[in-house]
């Protein structure tokens, strides 16, 4: 299934395969030399401009498999968020982002785990994330695991506990809490976009949850 999710307000996010804005971490009226967030923010581009980024650069991304564990650390339910396309389809993801100009990939990471789950997520991470794997999308199907049809994105994807609340934001319609079992079944994998599937199974492995 090809990666196909909306994208919502410049200002905040938007997860691989989103429609296009001018969020890009790259240079654009501003330049270089601009402050990121500022009201001439140098990472905002153009429809047009960040087009031709995509059709020339690798675009980076952070991705979040949000998880809630018990009192020793093991993980027991996946959260799965439920997303609509501007057209109307339905699909499972993850949470999902670009990384911006000046920003680093913990404030990314939590930004877009704020956007899509809510501010009282409170979720957990350390001071220096490490990402359990590097996903490389593509927008010709068949070079890896994970396909994009817009662009080369590649997204550092790490395992992330919240202790808090998840209220859904942005184009999210809602968060499926899973256990590791159902989270990684071939019915989930078949319903998630970009072969994100493969994405969950990997994130689950690294922390021991598959049995």
């Amino acid at each position: 299934m090809a990666v196909r999710t909306p994208d919502p307000d410049p200002n905040e996010r938007e997860p691989i395969g989103g429609s296009d804005d001018a969020d890009f971490a790259a240079a654009g009226a501003g330049g270089f030399g601009g402050v990121p967030g500022g009201a001439a923010n140098p990472g905002w581009l153009s429809e047009v401009e960040l087009a031709e980024a995509r059709r020339r650069l690798p675009m980076l991304y952070v991705e979040a498999v949000p998880v809630r564990t018990d009192g020793t650390g093991a993980v027991t339910q996946v959260g799965v968020l439920l997303r609509a396309s501007p057209v109307g389809e339905i699909s499972r993801t993850i949470v999902s982002g670009r990384v911006r100009y000046g920003e680093t990939v913990r404030d990314a990471l939590f930004r877009h785990l704020e956007n899509d789950l809510g501010p009282m997520a409170f979720p957990l991470l350390p001071p220096q994330p490490t990402p359990f794997t590097v996903a490389e999308y593509f927008p010709i199907p068949g070079v890896s695991a994970y396909h994009d049809d817009r662009q080369h994105a590649v997204s550092l994807a790490f395992v992330v506990p919240v202790t808090g609340t998840c209220e859904p934001r942005q184009d999210a319609l809602e968060v499926t809490w899973m256990s590791p079992e159902e989270a990684a079944s071939d019915a989930l994998a078949a319903e998630m976009e970009g072969g994100r599937g493969t994405l969950v199974r990997t994130a689950l492995a690294s922390v021991g949850a598959l049995r």
